[in-house]
């Protein structure tokens, strides 16, 4: 039986630190969704359709070189709706300090709740990768700072692009 986890995220830009939940992940099962939370009231930096083609670009080798069947969805509903919709049974989740681990604990509260069938894993942050945020990247990128320490090269480059832009 192929054993199926879900990582949801906005993943506006995809960091270090993603990168180095999908590699924990992926070698707990073999079948890794990332699902794109989409929600009307947010303004992303990057597209639904920008923010999934970076992350094939960037974890799709990842993913196989560790035996792992990897697809990128977006979803707009709940989680745990994404997760019964694409056959999840375990919630992937990262911790990267105390602060994260009170929210995704009442997080995964909320969830079991709702879908007891889906199990939350938390994954600890590597050392190397446990500052970094979606949040500070943007800002350090908007101001013309140097992330390439902090994202995949392609999306370094795709920040570098944005911010010329604008």
């Amino acid at each position: 039986m192929t054993r199926t986890a879900l990582y949801a995220g906005s993943f506006d830009p995809v960091t270090n630190g993603h990168l180095d939940v999908v590699r924990q992940a992926c070698r707990l099962v073999q079948h890794l969704v990332l699902a794109i939370g989409v929600h009307p009231g947010k303004a992303p930096l990057f597209t639904a359709e920008e923010r999934a083609e970076l992350l094939r670009e960037t974890c799709g080798a990842l993913a196989q070189a560790e035996g792992a069947r990897l697809d990128v969805v977006t979803f707009g509903d709940l989680a745990v709706t994404a997760a019964r919709r694409c056959g999840a049974t375990l919630f992937i989740r990262g911790l990267r300090d105390g602060t994260d681990l009170d929210y995704e604990m009442q997080l995964a509260g909320m969830n079991g709740a709702m879908a007891p069938e889906v199990q939350t894993v938390f994954l600890p942050a590597s050392t190397g990768v446990r500052p970094i945020t979606a949040t500070l990247v943007r800002q350090i990128a908007a101001m013309g700072g140097d992330v390439s320490p902090f994202v995949p090269a392609p999306v370094a480059e795709r920040l570098a692009a944005r911010f010329r832009k604008a």
